[in-house]
């Protein structure tokens, strides 16, 4: 009995030490909205501005490959030498491998 006495003062003491502690808590472990959870969803943000970064840097690179090839028609003759190995009938081609 002498201990609930002990502990009963000590909460009257601290009441509002505890009640601070156990509000902390809440918003920083369990809430909803909490501390943690929005340090993930800032990092997801992050992430994902990052990607759209990258993608619009490709679709820029895309329209300017596009744009050169609807101008330029001896790009067109380029990309289907390199990239699908074409060649003209008097051509012999030498494919090289790393």
């Amino acid at each position: 009995m002498n201990r609930l006495k002990v502990f009963w003062s000590f909460i009257r003491g601290h009441k509002y030490i505890i009640t601070c502690v156990i509000f902390g808590v809440i918003i920083v472990f369990l809430d909803e909205n909490s501390f943690i959870r929005r340090m993930g969803y800032n990092r997801e943000i992050s992430q994902l501005q990052e990607e759209i970064e990258k993608y619009r840097e490709e679709y820029n690179e895309s329209t300017k490959k596009l744009n050169e090839l609807e101008s330029n028609p001896e790009a067109i003759e380029q990309i289907a030498r390199e990239k699908y190995l074409m060649k003209k009938s008097n051509e012999d081609i030498y494919v090289f491998e790393d």
